[in-house]
This record gives structure tokens, C-alpha cells and sequence, in this order.
């Protein structure tokens, strides 16, 4: 290995003692006393990396750090620092630090963090050999996740930390925060990043057909069943299995995930034999599962297997200073799908966007600069151009919206048949009159549902051939 790395802290014990660990790892390593020596040698000879501490005598590692980055932007910086000092770290990381270290330290944390931060310099030093540049997602520590807020850089630390375990993960946030790419990242900085990562929305599907996605099933099973078919534990073999909203399965199901995580076995719908899987699981969900548990409507020994390390997504509303980058991430993107030249958002528009309290997360925020683009007629985006919502800062009520419907479905003391026909009309809006949506939202085959339209005397928004 031809690695250089530079150590610079004030103290000369925690110097010989960090370059022994890291020289044991097969680097070589230099190690200087002050900011200023720091800035001298990386000005003399070439490095890999620079591991700086914060608090030192005359320069400190937070004044080291934006120069370094201004002056050597393909050199990672690491800094370190003592517990008592994570603003400060967080404060650096802004400035261009690649991440920090805890003193004192955990051996097994700051091989993986320098190991991830030679990965990127590698990437970058290649992108710059082949013209390439670089990109966007590479100043962020996890690509497409972006922020660079306290309460994100401490998700980032989190995830640093659990992504080289085994451990399952349960992902908390409210709906649009980002909980894929979290679970994404996770697989992608563990070591079954080239293994597949296999995703499965466990709250559109009814029970049977997320029992055939997640375990798969045999010929014959049920109707429909022409063929052998794989679940995504077994098409995740070897790799990461994400299970976004763990929170909406029904009890049977969840007495046979519990079977997966205890004794890391499936058996597919119909069939008898039972198949080994090795899968990393990691869980999502926006409820509440301790509640759900205490309601006797989650099971508390599966919680307690998915609850081994809890990740906790914030809001949007929570990361105001996170809106601007996320915007312009998401400027950028929807400009070059719509093949429009729009490269900048107005100080006004970003007041607005900052301003507005975002009840659907990151997911409304794409929406609204999407939307934003499309009808640009300016390369740049000004208060006109965004949603009507974000201009005026009032946010959709949902839970009242929610609460309408629902008073909506019963209004006038329906019979059961008036519920029964109103909740076919309401799916039928909702899949825009396809039969075949609806049919699978509500659990019943084709045929079932024409001779439900013909009782009802209603028509469907567009025909299809029955069964």
C-alpha cells in the first residue's frame, strides 16, 4: 500500500500513537505539531490524506480546513476531535472536511472512515484523469444524499458507523424525508455494496401478493401462479433487503419475517421446503411502532429484531439551511430532463422555499421545482414560477383533507351497500379508472369487479377485457 497520510495535532503522544495504529495498517505516515507546519508540507511533498485536530495553538484544524480545501480540493481532510467539541466538527465539515473523528478513538471507526475517504479521492482523481470533472453528489459523504445540517452530519455519522455491521436497521421519518436513499447508502458503504439492494413498499400491496414479493412462490400456489417465482429475499442474496412502511404488514406476515431474522430462512407461498437466505435487513417506517406494539398491533418480539439500531431521518422543516442545495440539486436535474436552460433560483425564491414548512418532506420540495421548471420562461427561477402554496407560505391541512373524505364516505348514515359503492367510486378516482389497479387495491380479481360496477350502475373510466 502507497498511501501518505499527514497527521497534524498539537500533541505529540497522540501523534507517534496514531501514526503506530495507521503505519500498522500498512500506510505511511508523516506527522507535524501546528496548522502552519501542516500547510508547509502539504506544500513540499504530496499526500492522501490529511487528518487534522480541531483545538490547536495558533491555526486551528478549522482554519486548516478551508484552506486545505480551497488549495487541494482532491485531498480529503478527517478531522479530529474530543467529545466535547461536535459543533465545532460539524462546523468543519461545512467548511470542506471530509468527516470527523471521536477522541478517543475507536480503531474499528477510523478504519472505515479513512477508508471511505481514500475511496472518494481515488474516485475523484479518476473522474479528473478521464475530463470528467466533478460532480455534484461527491461533495456530499453519501452522493445523493444531501445536507449539510447538525442533524444530518449526525445521520451521515450514524450511518458510517452502522453500515459495516450486520446489524439490522429500522429508519424512522415522516413520509418524503429520504429513508431509501438512507437505506441505500447503507448497503452501498457496507461490505455487500456489490451484492443487490432490493427494495419492497410493504403498504401497497395487499397480504398475499407482499407474501409472494417478499418470500416468493411455487407453480400452482394460487391462480395466476404459471411459474416458479423468486421473492426479493432470495433475489437480495447476499446483499441488502429494504422494506419501506414495516409498520402497515399484517400480523401473519409479520410471524414469518420474524422467521427470517431469527433463523435467516424462507419458504416460498405453496411450497414445503424451507431455503436459507443471507440478507441484510433494513426497515422503514413513518408510524409510530412502540405504539403500534403497545396497541397489540405489531408484534414486540419483531420490533425488538428490527429496532437492533434505530436511525431517526429529521423533517425537512427541521433543516431550513438544507432547502438550498436541495433545491438547486433538484434545479439542475429537472433543467436537464426538460432540456431547459435554468441555472439559477432568485434570493427571493429561495426566502420562499426556506420559508415554507414542507408537510411532504423532500418528496414536495422535488415536486415543487419540477413543477417550478416546467413552466419557467426565465433561466432563472423567481417567486412567480413556484407553486402557489410556497408562495403565500400556507401548507395543505392533509389530516383535515384526510378527515373530509372520511366524513364524506358516511355522510347521511349510508347503508353498507352506499359505503361499499362509494369506496369503489373513491378507488376507481384513485387509479384513474384503471380496472386492473383497482382490482388489486381492493384484493379482488377483474371479473369480481365488473359485476361490482354493474350492480352499482357505475361505469368505469375506460374498458377493459374481463378474465
Amino acid at each position: 500500500m502507497n498511501i501518505h497520510i499527514l497527521i497534524t495535532d498539537d500533541d505529540a503522544v497522540s501523534c507517534r500513537l496514531f501514526a503506530k495504529v495507521l503505519e500498522g495498517e500498512g500506510y505511511q505516515v508523516d506527522w507535524v505539531q501546528t496548522g502552519e507546519a501542516a500547510l508547509t508540507q502539504l506544500r513540499q511533498q504530496s499526500y492522501d490524506l490529511l487528518v487534522v485536530d480541531l483545538r490547536m495553538p495558533g491555526m486551528t484544524g478549522l482554519e486548516v480546513t478551508p484552506t486545505v480545501h480551497r488549495e487541494y480540493p482532491l485531498l480529503p481532510v478527517v478531522v479530529m476531535t474530543a467529545f466535547g467539541s461536535m459543533e465545532t466538527a460539524i462546523e468543519a465539515i461545512r467548511e470542506g472536511a471530509f468527516d470527523y473523528i471521536s477522541k478517543p478513538m475507536n480503531l474499528e471507526e477510523l478504519k472505515h472512515v479513512l477508508a471511505r475517504a481514500l475511496a472518494q479521492k481515488e474516485r475523484r482523481s479518476r473522474k479528473e484523469e478521464d475530463g470528467e470533472g466533478k460532480e455534484d453528489e461527491d461533495s456530499e459523504p453519501f452522493g445523493a444524499v444531501i445536507g449539510r445540517s447538525a442533524a444530518m452530519v449526525e445521520v451521515y455519522k450514524t450511518v458510517a458507523r452502522v453500515a459495516p455491521t450486520k446489524s439490522t436497521v429500522l429508519i424512522l421519518g415522516e413520509s418524503g424525508t429520504g429513508k431509501e436513499l438512507i437505506a441505500r447508502a447503507l448497503h452501498q458503504h457496507s461490505p455487500r455494496a456489490r451484492r443487490p439492494f432490493v427494495a419492497v413498499d410493504c403498504g401497497v400491496l395487499t397480504e398475499t401478493l407482499l407474501e409472494s414479493e417478499l418470500f416468493g412462490h411455487v407453480r400452482g400456489a394460487f391462480t395466476g401462479a404459471v411459474s416458479d417465482k423468486k421473492g426479493v429475499f432470495e433475489e437480495a442474496q447476499g446483499g441488502t433487503c429494504f422494506l419501506d412502511e414495516i409498520g402497515d404488514i399484517s400480523p401473519t406476515l409479520q410471524a414469518k419475517l420474524l422467521r427470517v431474522l431469527q433463523e435467516h430462512e424462507i419458504r416460498r407461498v405453496g411450497g414445503k421446503e424451507w431455503v436459507k437466505v443471507d440478507v441484510r435487513v433494513v426497515a422503514a417506517t413513518n408510524r409510530n411502532l412502540a405504539d403500534l406494539v403497545k396497541k397489540h398491533a405489531f408484534r414486540h418480539d419483531l420490533y425488538y429484531r428490527l429496532n437492533v439500531i434505530t436511525l431517526r431521518l429529521p423533517p425537512l422543516r427541521e433543516r431550513g439551511e438544507d432547502v438550498p442545495a436541495l433545491a438547486h440539486s433538484f434545479l439542475k436535474r429537472y433543467s436537464q430532463e426538460n432540456e431547459k436552460e435554468i441555472t439559477a433560483i432568485s434570493h427571493e425564491a429561495i426566502d420562499l422555499l426556506r420559508a415554507y414548512s414542507w408537510p411532504g418532506n423532500i418528496r414536495e420540495l422535488e415536486n415543487a421545482i419540477e413543477q417550478a421548471v416546467a413552466l419557467a420562461r426565465q433561466p432563472i427561477l423567481t417567486p412567480e414560477d413556484l407553486p402557489a402554496e410556497v408562495r403565500e407560505g400556507v401548507a395543505p391541512d392533509w389530516s383535515r383533507d384526510l378527515l373530509q373524505e372520511e366524513q364524506s364516505f358516511f355522510a347521511g348514515n349510508p347503508t353498507l351497500e352506499e359505503v361499499d359503492q362509494r369506496y369503489v367510486r373513491h378507488v376507481l378516482s384513485q387509479t384513474q379508472g384503471n380496472i386492473s389497479r383497482a382490482a388489486k387495491m381492493l384484493d379482488i380479481d377483474r371479473r369480481s369487479l365488473y359485476r361490482m360496477l354493474e350492480r352499482f350502475k357505475i361505469a368505469p373510466f375506460s374498458k377493459e377485457p374481463a378474465e
